[in-house]
């Protein structure tokens, strides 16, 4: 019996210790989930200490609401987002008929001296306005856009004096060029906002050259030149736009995402790495995208502004070379790479295209870009360096008018910089106030049948409505906008500009 008793005595005592045993085995598994949350949490808060120059922002392109902001209005330097100005200045001249396609661009001793990355030319060697412009947005290329700066305004200084003023017509307040390529000055300084605000410029006031952001690859010479930006390609949507990087910058990226109807511009600057600025970015589109409007809104949120006066351009022979659309090109140049699969186009995937020729890639230095540097360390949480989203109240991006930039002054004291353009529409510039724009046409007579046949398609929106066309440029280059005028306010010139878009006419409104 007492055997018996001493076997039921081990028997609970085994149950006991194997409950006991039990209880403190989920203790510890509840104090180690504790301690990983507290860890993890302790890392991300040390993430966002860590990083101070980080700002960015979100905007609903098609309403102007601001989906999240983060430092959005605090001064950075820009780096190569600068080419964003470049561009939209070369695609203005385009506009215009001051330049072409096919237009060389000589460089300059100046020039061809900048830091990589860049194309190589070598002083007076030429390059083509389209060549210029795909080196621009796929490589990144110092050289190429100082050249193109030099070709439209006489010097870089002269230009730099430009974009200044053309970014304040479009609102861009805070903002200051030094340069055309985004090379270190301190004096070179903008904001997320700002560059959010460009980038749906961009994107609304010349759509026919838009689409040369999507470039993943161009040839040039023997070359294949392939793009920087790799969220095109790998992230469903984004069809652009700009990245940057210099040291004193940090890694910058603008992105713009069309997708199911909605439409939103996002900025990221200063991030610590290319992957980490990368994460971040599809971080805010993934979280971002699905709250944008997919209902129409204001189709010109930036109100297009006066060009800058036509500085001469220096005439070097043009190589006789065919003419073609940028869809034309669009289509070449995506050829060099194979179609993204669907997998692929998947948010959450990273990029698995080939990267820049070996060859011509740079170390992290003091350039205005240098995607190719590697992370400082091989610690995974180094892509989570960027703060995550956060809710923030949703404010608007509200349009602007042109306002009138204040005017830099060069070393003689002289003013160099004004925003009235000293083309032949000053003398017939038509009526002022609010108007809208449906095309550019090679006589006046062919401007205003232009007119003629979007008022038959614009309805009551345009029933009183002044049509008018207004000349740019001299002798062979000049052009005539087809203008319609007479509206009240900014209001009644959307309206009606929406009213035509539904009609199949392309247009814009903005302040005369």
């Amino acid at each position: 019996m007492q055997a018996k008793s001493g076997i039921v005595s081990r028997s609970v005592s085994s149950v006991s210790s194997s409950r006991s045993g039990s209880f403190v085995a989920k203790l510890l598994a509840i104090l180690s989930v504790a301690v990983t949350i507290v860890l993890v949490d302790s890392v991300g808060a040390e993430a966002k200490t860590a990083n101070p120059k980080y700002a960015g922002i979100v905007v609903d392109a098609k309403t102007g609401n601001v989906l999240y902001s983060e430092n959005a209005d605090r001064l950075q330097y820009p780096a190569s987002l600068t080419k964003m100005m470049t561009l939209y200045l070369v695609f203005e001249a385009l506009e215009q008929g001051r330049i072409r396609l096919d237009t060389p661009v000589p460089f300059s001793a100046h020039a061809a001296a900048q830091a990589p990355t860049k194309l190589g030319v070598r002083a007076g060697g030429t390059i083509t306005v389209e060549q210029g412009i795909l080196g621009l947005v796929t490589l990144s290329a110092n050289d190429a856009s100082t050249a193109l700066g030099e070709m439209l305004a006489g010097s870089e200084d002269r230009f730099a004096q430009l974009m200044t003023a053309k970014a304040h017509a479009l609102g861009m307040t805070r903002t200051t060029y030094r340069n055309a390529n985004g090379l270190p000055n301190t004096a070179q300084m903008t904001t997320a906002r700002d560059q959010a605000r460009l980038g749906i410029a961009l994107r609304q006031h010349f759509p026919q050259y838009y689409g040369y952001f999507s470039t993943r690859a161009f040839k040039f010479g023997s070359r294949t030149i392939r793009s920087h930006n790799r969220l095109v390609g790998s992230v469903r949507g984004v069809d652009g736009i700009k990245t940057g990087y210099t040291r004193a910058a940090g890694f910058n990226l603008v992105s713009s995402v069309q997708v199911d109807g909605k439409s939103i511009v996002g900025v990221v600057m200063g991030g610590t790495s290319t992957p980490a600025r990368d994460a971040q970015m599809r971080n805010l589109i993934a979280t971002y995208l699905p709250k944008a409007s997919s209902r129409g809104g204001s189709s010109a949120l930036i109100a297009q502004t006066a060009p800058a006066p036509a500085p001469a351009i220096i005439e070097t022979p043009a190589p006789v070379m065919p003419k073609k659309t940028p869809q034309q090109v669009a289509k070449t140049i995506t050829s060099a790479q194979p179609p993204v699969s669907a997998a692929a186009s998947d948010l959450s995937l990273p990029h698995k295209g080939p990267l820049p020729d070996a060859r011509y890639q740079v170390a992290e230095t003091e350039v205005a870009y240098a995607e190719t540097a590697a992370p400082k360390t091989d610690n995974p949480l180094v892509t989570q360096a960027m703060p995550a989203p956060t809710k923030v109240k949703i404010s608007t991006f509200k349009p602007q008018a042109p306002a009138a930039a204040p005017a830099e002054q060069g070393d003689s004291g002289v003013d160099h910089v004004t925003t009235a353009s000293t083309s032949a529409a000053s003398t017939n510039a038509g009526p002022t106030g609010w108007v809208v724009q449906v095309g550019v046409s090679p006589s006046r007579q062919m401007a205003m049948d232009l007119l003629e046949g979007a008022k038959s398609k614009g309805g009551k929106a345009l029933a009183s409505a002044k049509p008018f066309a207004v000349a740019y440029g001299a002798g062979s280059d000049q052009v005539y906008r087809a203008r319609f005028g007479g509206f009240d306010d900014q209001r009644d010139a959307v309206n009606a500009c929406k009213a035509l878009k539904k009609a199949g006419v392309k247009c814009w409104a903005a302040a005369q």
